[in-house]
């Protein structure tokens, strides 16, 4: 419940500044081919786990996942131990302890994923005053979701000719204004895929996106089967109600 309150206001506070700036700059963010588009959608465990390495290696240097729990990698396909494995990687601050201080220990699948960074000022005195943005909900909370996570990575070319950057920013077709302070992210072969996938930067865009649209919506494949239930039930329900009307008025005239 919370995740949902969480998703409808950055949806709100973010997601209609996104459409309005889109709509002063004129960006286009072009629609990609999703496993999980339309009422039967599914997400593609392959790629899922494909864009939790990405992430790994690359997102989480400066994005955090706040909102989401190492337990929950179970539901993209990895298994308990491989869970517990990666859980321990990470190192948590706990406590207090019978001392009353604070220690650090290995991480366990029940802890949510560790922030790079201890709070918000350190985030923004490593990243030049630029407060790097949680990754959890990003993809409901930015007009166009995959969509537009898939565009802003690889998005990032050269400036025209008579525009002159700022330093420290780069040129990005689907960022509003297309000036943005975070440096392209991805380039070919930086993530060695387990699974051998060719690792294109259009490849990982498309990984990490549908790990992003996932993290923001984890039950969105119970919601759709839900709701296509919903409507066989309530198509079986007007066939026996419009069954028994007949049944009740058959000898009226």
């Amino acid at each position: 419940m919370r995740r949902i309150v969480l998703a409808t206001l950055a949806a709100a506070a973010l997601g209609l500044s996104v459409n309005a700036a889109n709509a002063v700059e004129g960006v286009t963010v072009p629609e990609q081919d999703w496993s999980f588009d339309g009422a039967f959608g599914t997400f593609d465990r392959a790629s899922l786990q494909r864009g939790y390495q990405v992430y790994q290696q690359v997102c989480a240097a400066c994005h955090g996942l706040s909102l989401v729990a190492y337990r929950d990698l179970e539901a993209i396909g990895f298994t308990e131990d491989q869970v517990k494995a990666i859980a321990a990687q990470a190192i948590v601050t706990d406590g207090p302890n019978d001392e009353g201080e604070m220690f650090e220990r290995e991480g366990i699948p029940a802890d949510r994923f560790v922030s790079p960074f201890p709070n918000e000022q350190a985030a923004r005195v490593a990243n030049g005053g630029a407060l790097p943005p949680d990754l959890s909900l990003i993809a409901q909370a930015r007009a166009g979701g995959a969509d537009y996570l898939y565009a802003l990575l690889v998005g990032y070319v050269e400036p025209p000719a008579d525009m002159e950057l700022p330093a420290g920013m780069y040129y990005n077709t689907a960022f509003p204004g297309h000036q943005i302070a975070m440096p392209p992210p991805l380039s070919e072969g930086v993530v060695a895929y387990d699974d051998g996938t060719t690792a294109t930067v259009e490849q990982m865009a498309h990984d990490v996106s549908t790990f992003m649209t996932w993290t923001a919506e984890p039950k969105l494949e119970e919601r759709k089967r839900t709701g296509v239930k919903t409507i066989l039930f309530l198509i079986v329900l007007t066939g026996l109600l419009y069954a028994t009307k007949r049944k009740v008025w058959q000898h009226v005239h």
